[in-house]
């Protein structure tokens, strides 16, 4: 009797998804973090991401470091534009401590911030090329990375993780070579950038794979505490330079690119308008350094090692050597923010000084930690793809994310 039942009052079978781990060591999450993703066939239906794979618990080593030694940790933020990193913290205790640094020096941290910045967005960009499977970019663009990295080698002899400069300005002037790289990489970058973005700009296949992609809109990613260039895609002009000058930013003439539907493509273009940005920022400044001063660093004498023919011959010179590199300098009790502009979004330092030979408390304020919040949300309802698009035009990088 039951073979003869009407199969409409049949139990309507349960639709079967399938969990795909997207991470923690997969090529294309760009760093050591995962995604756990519920799929309809490749549309992502909800994802769930795990992060802290690499925690350094920066905060806490800082917090047991001079205020000297700190500089090395910042490196190991956002690795891809170290300089900046590097440079925040040195103004961050300089607000403390109240110095004054010389507009010479001002301009010089300038140069190598947007030369930072513009390393950052080759990385970013190009990558977005490759995921879309544009190689051909990405191999044509990624040497320039390399010659700002020569360029940084020049000055500090380091290339990925910098700890350029010192607090109160630079370690030494720069060299005569590093001037004549900077000088040819203005002169040549340029045309490349433009051979780069005839390569891709137009292209009707990456705009098809890039527009509508990962999009989020305006109000939203306020809400998230958005900054930089992802904060810009979705048409708000708010950028550290401009709204909290630090460094003599105020007399740069640059425009703020912004985007409209803060999608995988204007993010990739408002990165792509940043680079023209710096460059012009850097021509402003190189025509205001006076390359033959002997003035590099501020009135901090704490801060600044002496002279090696003065530490060899002088006793009172080698002592105060190993005093400042052994953190043994008088800092005032105090509580600042200092926040940059980082190639990310606003990286700030919230510093807590008791007066001791380390911070009290230290904070960093990682861009990357903040927006990444918002990617399940950004990738739910589109496809596998796009969902590894997002992440590149994103720039999660790992070691600001988990820090």
């Amino acid at each position: 009797m039951n073979e003869h039942l009407n199969n409409d009052t049949a139990a309507p079978e349960e639709k079967v998804y399938t969990t795909l781990n997207l991470g923690p060591t997969h090529p294309a999450t760009h760093g050591i973090f995962q995604n756990v993703l519920k799929m309809d066939g490749e549309i992502i239906v909800d994802a769930e991401p795990t992060i802290g794979y690499i925690h350094r618990a920066f905060e806490k080593l800082a917090e047991r470091r001079p205020f000297n030694q700190i500089t090395p940790i910042t490196d190991r933020l956002n690795y891809c534009s170290s300089p900046i990193n590097n440079m925040g913290w040195h103004m961050t205790v300089e607000k403390l401590i109240n110095a004054e640094i010389p507009k010479n020096v001002q301009y010089m941290r300038v140069v190598i911030m947007e030369l930072a910045r513009i390393a950052d967005h080759i990385i970013c960009n190009s990558v977005i090329g490759v995921d879309t499977g544009a190689l051909t970019g990405f191999t044509y663009i990624f040497q320039w990375r390399e010659k700002i990295y020569e360029i940084y080698e020049e000055i500090c002899g380091a290339r990925l993780t910098t700890n350029i400069g010192r607090i109160g300005g630079f370690e030494r002037m720069w060299p005569e070579k590093a001037w004549q790289r900077i000088d040819d990489f203005m002169k040549e970058f340029p045309k490349e950038l433009k051979q780069f973005e005839d390569l891709l700009m137009r292209n009707r296949i990456f705009m098809d794979r890039t527009i509508n992609a990962g999009g989020i809109n305006a109000e939203r990613a306020l809400q998230y505490s958005f900054t930089g260039p992802n904060l810009r895609a979705t048409g708000i002009d708010y950028d550290v330079r401009v709204m909290n000058p630090y460094s003599s930013y105020e007399d740069f003439d640059f425009v703020i690119p912004v985007g409209t539907s803060g999608d995988v493509y204007d993010r990739f273009m408002v990165r792509q308008q940043e680079m023209w940005e710096s460059l012009s920022i850097i021509r402003q400044a190189l025509k205001n350094i006076d390359r033959k001063s002997t003035v590099f660093h501020g009135d901090v004498p704490e801060f600044c090692l002496p002279a090696k023919e003065e530490v060899y011959n002088n006793m009172e010179a080698l002592i105060y050597h190993f005093k400042i590199v052994m953190g043994e300098t008088d800092i005032p009790v105090g509580e600042v923010y200092h926040q940059v502009e980082g190639a990310n979004g606003e990286l700030g330092f919230y510093l807590i000084s008791d007066g001791g030979r380390t911070p009290y408390r230290l904070h960093f304020r990682r861009p990357c930690f903040i927006y990444y919040q918002s990617y399940p949300e950004i990738i739910k309802g589109g496809m596998l793809s796009d969902a590894i698009l997002a992440m590149s035009s994103m720039n999660v990088i790992a070691g600001e994310l988990d820090a």
